[in-house]
């Protein structure tokens, strides 16, 4: 077998402005880094044609149902008879999300559909999540399909590593996500008071109600594939501009989505991106980045909301007190939480998969 493999990312719109953008460019740059081909199979192309032309190795997909809408998996069962592996990002099989939560996704094993394929062994070779084994989340999972699941965590993308100071992007205290419903409380308790003190700068989507419509909009677009409405909208930021943010900001804060609070076992990209790219993390506490991090040595994790508030004044009065960490927390993620740490991790499980010591 050549080492070099064929890699088919999933992704049925490139035009999305959410974290799947960011995930997708990290995965791509990784594995082309890494000397692999890489493809991305879009809503546009034709399934049987594009797996006949590029003689994948390894695809990854998703169990969610617009994944599905434009898979057919007995067509790519006569490919992975043919030693193709087929990567699955799957759903929560406890879904936290309540059914009016519109970013949310019911219970796996809720989805006799999703439930059969995985059985019938249509939807993967080989399953994966962000979350670690033991959360509640995704307890039943393997007991209940017979497959195992891998963990393959969240991750920040070295290419794009750079700890240049940007003059146009100097703050006191910086923030990049998307102002989702599952974190507003949050902002108005932990974000927005900052204000009073300190030059607070936030970035990303849906911080205007006209843009949360447009979003809603777009993303009805690209599930239906509508060519206007799926990328009308564009990013506020460019990718290459968020390196320079975490790194010309005196401190970066870190919120998480409740219900990772709660259970503890997956955090979001912010976590490995900031210190990869020269940044100062505060975090809120979720119990998964224990075990990336050393809180006080690689990282900060605030406990709670006074403890949230203490910290962000005492590092903002004791700027010189930061550097160890950031350069502690940088080379932590360097070493094992980069897209290429990920990717690596795929191309091992895919040669277990087909007998490759």
């Amino acid at each position: 077998m050549t080492d070099k493999l064929n890699i088919a990312y999933h992704m049925p719109s490139i035009y999305t402005i959410y974290a799947q953008r960011t995930i997708y460019n990290g995965f791509k740059n990784a594995f082309l880094s890494l000397g692999h081909n890489f493809y991305t199979f879009t809503s546009d192309y034709n399934l049987e044609r594009f797996l006949e032309e590029k003689e994948i190795n390894v695809f990854i997909t998703c169990s969610h149902h617009y994944y599905q809408k434009y898979l057919d998996f007995k067509l790519m069962k006569k490919y992975r008879d043919r030693g193709m592996k087929l990567f699955t990002k799957i759903d929560f099989w406890n879904s936290p999300f309540k059914k009016s939560n519109l970013n949310g996704v019911r219970s796996m094993k809720d989805d006799r559909k999703t439930v059969r394929l995985i059985k019938d062994g249509l939807l993967g070779d080989a399953f994966f999540h962000v979350v670690e084994h033991g959360d509640y989340r995704m307890d039943g999972f393997e007991r209940e399909t017979g497959y195992r699941y891998y963990t393959i965590p969240l991750a920040a993308d070295k290419t794009l590593m750079s700890q240049d100071i940007s003059n146009e992007f100097l703050a006191d205290i910086s923030y990049i996500g998307t102002n989702s419903s599952q974190k507003r409380h949050y902002f108005k308790e932990y974000v927005y008071p900052l204000r009073n003190e300190y030059y607070l700068r936030l970035y990303g989507q849906d911080w205007t109600l006209n843009d949360r419509l447009f979003g809603y909009v777009q993303r009805a677009g690209q599930y239906f594939n509508i060519p206007y409405a799926r990328s009308f909208q564009k990013a506020k930021l460019n990718i290459e501009d968020e390196p320079k943010i975490y790194s010309s900001s005196k401190i970066s804060i870190n919120l998480h989505e409740e219900q990772q609070r709660k259970y503890g076992g997956d955090c979001n990209e912010r976590t490995f991106k900031i210190p990869l790219y020269g940044g100062f993390e505060i975090t809120d506490d979720v119990v998964c980045i224990r075990k990336y991090f050393k809180d006080g040595q690689e990282i900060i994790i605030a406990k709670d909301r006074k403890d949230w508030f203490e910290k962000i004044d005492y590092y903002i009065r004791n700027l010189d007190e930061r550097n160890s960490i950031i350069k502690s927390g940088r080379n932590k993620v360097l070493e094992n939480h980069t897209y290429h740490n990920r990717a690596n991790l795929i191309i091992k499980i895919y040669k277990n998969l087909v007998g490759c010591s």
